[in-house]
């Protein structure tokens, strides 16, 4: 079996071979964050040494740059102009081929393969030409391939966005409506601990939405970071999603859940989409309905 968009990912190999190439831009997405949901990668990681020729590209902090500076909730879909305004100051035209890079700080807390699938899951649909480096950092790094601590700064530009730059995304509203049968797959992408509610939750309750299947972010990865499964273990993972009208994912605050919106795009199903505010908003809604491991019958 193999990817149906292999164009998707990028390995290192292929990097270096590209990495001077005039229309290529490099983002580095790490995440670590704080409590109050400020990144410190930068400081952390990056000005620490980075891939030549990356920018910092700070998607993981509340307030991102991908994210609706004017919303309520971190993390939120931008505007179309917000959108095509982050493109132009960060270099990136239609022409552009951006690559997403991350690493990982902190094992089991800084996904560097969610940041990765983030930043993806929105340059992709407001029509970015964008690719996720295969093993990030970490991979490029353990060959001994070029780091540097140099700075880079991006020539301004202009980018117009996709007329379909809300495809990829589900609101409270389609999720109700997965509920009450129409033919929707919700699927949970948090661990099973989650899902059953034997962790903290993502806002005032914990467990998963009714109706959700869970299949775990992590499954479908060998490592941190962003190096996934090969296509036949990842299409065995999917196979069931697959077969479905439709899916939707969620998570916490919709990060994780685009690494399984990802998968199903890289192995050609399209009709997915990703629950924006995800368990913060939903479990803040005491009139939505959620289950946890006391209210899980055989």
């Amino acid at each position: 079996m193999e990817f149906a968009h292999p164009e998707y990912l990028v390995d290192t190999d292929w990097l270096a071979r590209h990495i001077d190439d005039e229309n290529l831009t490099i983002f580095d997405v790490t995440g670590m964050l704080t409590s109050k949901l400020i990144n410190r990668a930068e400081e952390e990681c990056f000005n620490k040494g980075h891939i030549k020729g990356a920018i910092f590209f700070d998607v993981p902090a509340g307030k991102g740059v991908l994210s609706d500076q004017n919303a309520k909730l971190p993390w939120s879909w931008p505007s179309r102009a917000q959108f095509e305004a982050t493109m132009g100051e960060y270099g990136v035209s239609n022409d552009t081929h951006v690559i997403i890079v991350a690493k990982t700080p902190r094992a089991d807390i800084d996904s560097g393969t969610m940041w990765c699938t983030r930043a993806w899951w929105t340059m992709h649909h407001f029509g970015v030409r964008c690719s996720i480096l295969l093993g990030g950092v970490e991979k490029w790094e353990n060959e001994g391939r070029e780091m540097t601590t140099e700075v880079n700064k991006p020539t301004i530009t202009s980018f117009t966005a996709s007329e379909h730059y809300l495809k990829g995304l589900a609101t409270k509203e389609d999720v109700l409506a997965s509920i009450t049968g129409e033919s929707i797959c919700l699927v949970d992408t948090l661990s099973q601990d989650s899902f059953e509610g034997n962790e903290p939750g993502y806002g005032p309750r914990k467990g998963h939405i009714e109706g959700a299947v869970n299949i775990p972010f992590r499954a479908l990865m060998d490592s941190e970071t962003a190096l996934f499964k090969d296509a036949t273990a990842m299409g065995q993972a999917l196979e069931d999603l697959m077969s479905q009208a439709s899916v939707i994912t969620y998570c916490g605050g919709a990060i994780a859940a685009t690494v399984d919106a990802f998968a199903l795009k890289l192995m050609g199903y399209d009709n997915v989409s990703v629950y924006d505010a995800s368990l913060m908003e939903w479990s803040a809604d005491e009139s939505l309905q959620m289950l946890d491991s006391a209210k899980l019958v055989d």
